[in-house]
This record gives structure tokens, C-alpha cells and sequence, in this order.
């Protein structure tokens, strides 16, 4: 499966990576408006001490600063981990089209792993979700995280 999809979830990685680097646990996140990447972001938490620094809230942020618009609704977002519910929220309320994931997150996930806020017709936005693509890679990194950090 190599697509415009496999290559967009590539640039998140390349963010989750990023994160890595910054000792952030290495999620990383990409919007993209028209074939085009408007936004890119990693988790920041510990660098900016902000809880809500998440990839996604980041790139939500960015996308709709570029857009002049606080709906992001012919966006796609592409991020490395199932987003948690605080994430799926603001994407909800961005209007996001369709997120697309990496590797399901069997503890705080909420795209059908602990809960599944993005459940049709559960609110009045329906995001599309498509998961596993590069679900390996974007697991390799965050266990390789934790990893470490146990040692």
C-alpha cells in the first residue's frame, strides 16, 4: 500500500521522530488542505509544560492560523497514534474530514480502542476514520520510547 497516504503518514512520523529527539513521547501529526501539507506538529508537552500540547492540537491550531478559519473542513489529519478524546473533541469541533492513524493506543485511545467518540452520528460532526497505515513503524517508535525510559 504505497499512496499519497503511506507518504502523508511518513511526514508525521518524521514529526513523531522529531518528539523523540526532544525526549516528547514521539507522536507526530500533519494536516493536509487540497494535496497540500498545511500543518505539522509533534507533541510538546514537556517543552511548552502544557498538558494540551498534543501533535494534533498543535497542527489543528497552525491549519486553521493558515486557513483563517476555525473550521478545517476539507482537511485530512494524519497522525501516528489513535488520538485520545481530548484530541478527537478538538477535531470535532475543527470539523476535520478525515483522520487517518498509525497504530491503535490500547490505553488512552478513543477511535475504538478504550472508547470510540468518532461513532456516527454520536455527535453532530462525523470524522471519518481510516486506521493502520504505517501502524509498525508508528508503534516501533513510541515502544522504543517507553522502552528507554524503563531502563
Amino acid at each position: 500500500m504505497y499512496n499519497e497516504h503511506v507518504i502523508y503518514m511518513q511526514k508525521a512520523i518524521n514529526e513523531a521522530k522529531i518528539a523523540y529527539e526532544k525526549n516528547e513521547v514521539p507522536v507526530g501529526a500533519i494536516i493536509v488542505f487540497k494535496d497540500q501539507v498545511i500543518a505539522k506538529a509533534h507533541n510538546q508537552i514537556k517543552t511548552l509544560k502544557d498538558p494540551t500540547a498534543h501533535a494534533e492540537i498543535i497542527a489543528i491550531t497552525q491549519a486553521s492560523s493558515y486557513l483563517k478559519n476555525e473550521r478545517l473542513i476539507e482537511c485530512d489529519l494524519y497522525v501516528t497514534i489513535e488520538p485520545c478524546s481530548m484530541c478527537i473533541g478538538a477535531m470535532i469541533l475543527a470539523r476535520i474530514k478525515t483522520l487517518f492513524f498509525g497504530a491503535f493506543d490500547l490505553k488512552t485511545g478513543a477511535c475504538g480502542s478504550i472508547i470510540n467518540l468518532t461513532k456516527p452520528g454520536l455527535f453532530n460532526h462525523n470524522i471519518n476514520v481510516v486506521s493502520g497505515i504505517l501502524a509498525n513503524e508508528s508503534k516501533d517508535i513510541i515502544q522504543k520510547f517507553f522502552l528507554g525510559k524503563r531502563k
